[in-house]
Parts: structure tokens; sequence; C-alpha cells
């Protein structure tokens, strides 16, 4: 019995192992023939652009206030009543024109007295010189001293003398009253009156009358880092420089005009550069005291290879691209890229003309990895 024993379980093992086996490889078989009918993954849908030559403008962009290109606060010269405002406030002026009227007629009093001092004192010296002259003839016969001769003459020096004194003050008395009527220094923009009519202003007065912006031209002044310094010297040595200025909110175009100057220091504390710029602003797009983004044009690249800017990604070993082969593979394009400028790229080494590259949705994307192309996109800019 316990040699039957002894003979039966051996048996049972060895049949549960072959048991074993053939299950196991009947799962392999079955999991080897169900990798080899899964289907690849699908391509990546992606959207992408030509490798294209083509000029590329050069800017470098600051940010800007916008400044009057003149601005003078209005002030009294004289003291005395303000009689009349002439202007309305927001109101385009010439220069010239004729914007306010103190009380004149203290001054005219004081010219009119001027005058008929200098009246008296010509009549005066057409006196002294008559009194001159016959003492003169007088005294060739004795009949006149010399002293007396010395007097009218010396009366005579003094009234021409009283006389250009006299006029001195009908030129200040001119002056004066000249100043009654207030005209516009400048061509610009009036601004809130400051001084209502009736009022008493003195020329003391710091506050002025009316403050007036020449607005047609306009100035902006933007800062640039001290590194830009040495282009945008070689530009304006080269000739005029165009400026853009921009909207600080969406980026839309205001105005073009030019570089007027750069400042002739750089500041210490920020390191950067003032520019002036000056634009016409013939549609009111800039206003004094705006924000605005101003793009100077220092260069001009011709022909050069270029992309959409969103196509250059950066890796460890630096920039580089993917680039779609023609079965629809892609493969990753170390580049050398210069200037990027208004979302374009120009590419100096590693593409060729025509190639296509991916523009969006190359973040899903490895090496090798198939791909479905869009419509290729128009490079930005063009």
């Amino acid at each position: 019995m316990l040699d039957a024993r002894r003979w039966r379980w051996p048996a049972i093992a060895t049949f549960l192992t072959v048991a074993l086996a053939a299950s196991a490889y009947g799962s392999w078989r079955a999991s080897g023939r169900s990798l080899a009918e899964q289907p690849p993954p699908p391509p990546v849908p992606v959207e992408t652009a030509r490798v294209v030559r083509r000029d590329v403008q050069v800017h470098l962009t600051g940010i800007g206030t916008v400044t009057p290109f003149n601005t003078v606060t209005v002030r009294s010269r004289v003291d005395g009543e303000l009689q009349q405002v002439l202007f309305r406030e927001g109101q385009d002026i010439r220069k010239g024109d004729l914007i306010a009227v103190i009380d004149p007629r203290l001054f005219q009093a004081t010219l009119d007295q001027a005058k008929a001092k200098l009246a008296q004192d010509e009549a005066s010296l057409a006196n002294a010189r008559l009194n001159l002259g016959r003492d003169t003839k007088l005294g060739k016969d004795a009949f006149a001293s010399q002293q007396m001769i010395d007097n009218e003459s010396s009366s005579v020096d003094q009234f021409v003398a009283q006389i250009a004194q006299d006029r001195a003050m009908i030129d200040n008395a001119q002056t004066q009253l000249s100043y009654t009527h207030i005209t516009s220094p400048i061509d610009g923009r009036a601004g809130i009156r400051l001084v209502d009519q009736g009022n008493i202003v003195h020329a003391a007065d710091a506050g002025g009358l009316v403050v007036i912006n020449q607005i047609h031209p306009i100035s902006v002044i933007s800062t640039l880092p001290q590194t830009d310094v040495p282009a945008i010297r070689a530009a304006l040595a080269a000739g005029k420089v165009q400026a853009l200025a921009t909207s600080h909110e969406d980026g839309s175009t205001l105005d073009v005009g030019s570089v007027e100057l750069i400042d002739n220091q750089i500041d210490p504390q920020s390191g950067t550069v003032r520019l002036k710029s000056v634009f016409p602003n013939r549609n009111d797009a800039l206003w004094p005291g705006q924000f605005v983004d101003v793009q100077t044009l220092v260069a001009t690249l011709s022909h050069v290879l270029t992309v959409p800017s969103d196509a250059v990604q950066r890796g460890p070993d630096g920039p580089y691209v993917y680039v779609v082969a023609d079965a629809d593979t892609v493969a990753a394009a170390p580049v050398k890229v210069g200037q990027i400028a208004d979302h374009v790229a120009v590419i100096e080494d590693g593409l060729a003309e025509g190639q296509q590259v991916v523009v969006r949705g190359q973040y899903r994307l490895a090496p090798g990895a198939r791909v479905a192309p869009s419509t290729p996109a128009a490079p930005a800019g063009s």
C-alpha cells in the first residue's frame, strides 16, 4: 500500500507540471498574437510652415511716455484785472492769437504821461538851443560872458540827455502796455482755464492763466538698454531712423515718426538711455502723459532664411526645430537663430529654404514621430 502511494504522487506532480507549462505556453502565444495585431499610434496633428527667404526689419522696442513737443504756462507779465478771456478750453490756438486782456488803462496813462514829458523836454531843448545861439553871437561882440555861454551849452546837453531818458520811459511804458494783451507764444492746444475773468492777476503768480501744449507734432521719450546705444548711433549716422509708436495695451500702431536724438548720458541707476522721437500726430492718437511702446528701426536684413518664431524650441543642447520629412515623420534639427522680430526668427544655420517645420503641436512630438501636417501657415508678418 505504501509502495503504491509512493509511485502515485510523483506521477501526479509530473502531470501538473506538464499542464502548467502547456497553459503558460498557450498564454504566451496568445499574448504574442495580440501585440502583433495592435495598430500603430495615430499621427500627431500639427501645423507647419515653410522656411522662406525674406527681408526682416530689426526693431529695438522700449517703453515711452508721450510729451508735448513744446509746453508753455501762459502768465501775466503785469499786475491788473483780467478783463477778457478770449480762448476756449481745449481750443487749438495759433502762435500770436490774442487769448487774454488785462485792464490797460493804468498803463495807457503811464505811456501818455511819458509822451507828455518828452514833448515838454523837447520844447525846453529847443529854447535852450535858441538861448545858446543868441548868447554865442553876443559873446563875439563881448555882450555875453563866457560863463553864460557855458551855462547855456550845459542846459542843452542836459535836455538832450533828458529827452533820451524820456524816450526810454516811453519804450518801457509801451512795452508794459503791450503786456496787457496776452498772445500765445506757440501753436498748441489750450488746457483747463486756471484763472477766471474779473480776477486780479500778478506777474508773480506761479499758476499762470492756462497751459498750452503743442501736440502737432508731438514727442515721445522712451528708454532702451545701454547695450543698444551702438546700434542706434550707427542707424542715426546712416540717416533718418524710423520710430513706430504702438499701443501698450493691444499693440496696434498709433503713429509713425522718427528718432530725433539720443540723450547725452546713460542713467547709471538703470543702465538705460533716453531717446526722443517725434510724431506728426495728425489723428491725435498720441496724448501727453500716455504710455506707449516705441519700436526703433535700426537695420533691415535682406533675403535671409526665416521661420515663424513659434517653431523654435529650446533644448539642453540649444535651439532646434522639428522638420517634417517626406514620410510625414519629424526630426529635431539644431539651428542657429539670429534676430527675432515681429514673430519671425532669422535662421543663420541648420535649415534650407523650402523645408517644412512644425509651428504648432510640437510639444507632443519626439524624433521619428508620425505627424499629420495641416495646411502650411503663412510666416508671421508676411
